[in-house]
Formats: structure tokens, C-alpha cells, sequence
């Protein structure tokens, strides 16, 4: 008798046109022990229609196809199967592609020179709920987060692209009271859990966070969990993003 009391395979579409890199990625994805091929695609629509009616767990998505291009379709997979988690493989590592995958709803990104670890470590983040940025996507993500934003942003919703005496001196005073008070971190975070996310942030691992603070292996692993319920991050990249938007990096990052 059969023993299938394991857990099921980790359903995967793969949607590339070009044929080459199809059957190659499918050839090396069916070579993952828990993961199975239930199909591929040859552009965007084809995706969204195999995708209805297989109902992947991940969904391998190139990016620039014909007729529907990937980010067009992870939104309509967003709305139409949200258990069904894409994760973007292509050429492309440039923020005009990045933000908007991210947005239409990826939860992985990765480039085409990724190896077959890398592609495999990937599919098992995105089906496992987390997000799962190739560290030259990451890197291009932070610096689109920390550049200045517009001051017509600034003046927020409803002003148009007016920057009032007002918002300027709100700024300015939040600006006084944010040295006064040494940046007093944001969200409830203490000192300490700060500083290990500064550190996280500039892509040091637990083992070296804990070299550099004198911190046990789980003390560390105790203020990353932590740093984690405080912000809302479910995982290292969106702590990053989250370190980046409020200034807790390390000095000289």
C-alpha cells in the first residue's frame, strides 16, 4: 500500500515565452523533491487561465510577455486566486520593473541569473507566505524607498502640489524633536532592538549581529522576533524596508 500521509507537493506554473526557458525551468523545478510541474505558459492570459484551472500554489512569472505582460497579469491572479503566490523570475532588475510586480502583487522576485538553489529556497518562501527578494532586487528596493520624496507628497492628499508654511514648520519641529529626543525608535521598539535592526539591515546574519553586540545566538533570535511584532514584518526583507523607511540603519549604510 501506497504510504501518502506526507505533505503534498507545492504546485507550480510556469509562465515564460520563450520555449527555451520553459522547458528548462520546468526540467530543473521537477527536480525538486516536493514540488511538481502542473503546467506552463506561454504568456500572460495563458497564466491566468491554466492558473484558474489548476490552482497553482506558486506561480513562476516572467515579466515582459506578449498580449498580457506579467505584472497585468499577478494583479488579475491576485484578485482571482489570492492562495495562489507569484513569484517573478525574469531579466529584469531595474526599479521600474521591481516596484510595480511588487505592488500587482508578487511575493517573490527573482533574476533569471539566479541559480537552482536559489529558485528552489524561493518557491518555498513565497508558498510558505513570506517574501522572498533576490539580494540585488533588495538593494534596489531600499534605495527606491530612502530617496526624498516629492514635497507635493509631503504636503499630503488635498494641497495639490502647495507646500504650506504649516507643513514646513511641522516638519521642521518633528525634525528638533527627533534630535532632542536621540531618534527615540518608532513603534515601541527599545534601544537594543533598534540596533539589531540597523545591523540587520546592513545584511549582517544573527551569528554576526551577535559577534558585534556581544549577544547570544538566541538573544538575538529573541529581539528579531520581537523587532518582527513591533513593525509588522513578516520576514527580513520587509524588516529591511521597514528599517530604511525610518532611518534605522547603521552609520555609514
Amino acid at each position: 500500500m501506497t504510504d501518502t500521509s506526507g505533505p503534498a507537493p507545492i504546485r507550480v506554473l510556469i509562465a515564460d515565452d520563450q520555449r527555451v526557458v520553459r522547458e528548462g525551468l520546468s526540467m530543473l523545478v521537477a527536480l525538486i523533491d516536493d514540488v511538481e510541474v502542473i503546467g506552463v505558459a506561454g504568456d500572460g492570459a495563458e497564466a491566468v487561465r491554466l492558473a484558474e484551472i489548476h490552482r497553482p500554489d506558486v506561480i513562476l512569472m516572467d515579466l515582459r510577455m506578449p498580449d498580457l505582460d506579467g505584472i497585468a497579469a499577478t494583479g488579475l491572479l491576485r484578485e482571482r486566486l489570492p492562495l495562489s503566490r507569484v513569484l517573478v523570475l525574469t531579466t529584469y532588475a531595474d526599479e521600474d520593473a521591481i516596484v510595480p510586480a511588487l505592488r500587482a502583487g508578487a511575493r517573490g522576485y527573482l533574476t533569471k541569473d539566479a541559480s537552482a538553489e536559489q529558485i528552489e529556497a524561493a518557491i518555498h518562501a513565497v508558498h510558505a507566505g513570506q517574501t522572498h527578494l533576490d539580494p540585488a532586487v533588495q538593494e534596489r528596493l531600499v534605495a527606491a524607498v530612502i530617496r526624498s520624496p516629492d514635497p507635493a507628497e509631503l504636503a499630503g492628499p488635498g494641497t495639490g502640489g502647495r507646500e504650506t508654511q504649516e507643513s514646513r514648520e511641522t516638519l521642521e519641529g518633528r525634525e528638533t524633536r527627533e534630535g532632542r529626543d536621540a531618534r527615540k525608535p518608532p513603534d515601541g521598539l527599545t534601544a537594543r532592538e533598534a540596533e539589531v535592526l540597523a545591523l540587520l539591515a546592513s545584511g549582517l546574519s544573527n551569528a554576526e549581529i551577535g559577534q558585534r553586540l556581544y549577544l547570544s545566538h538566541a538573544t538575538v533570535k529573541t529581539h528579531i522576533n520581537r523587532i518582527f511584532a513591533k513593525t509588522g514584518a513578516r520576514d527580513r526583507a520587509q524588516a529591511v524596508r521597514y528599517a530604511y523607511q525610518h532611518g534605522l540603519t547603521a552609520p555609514g549604510e
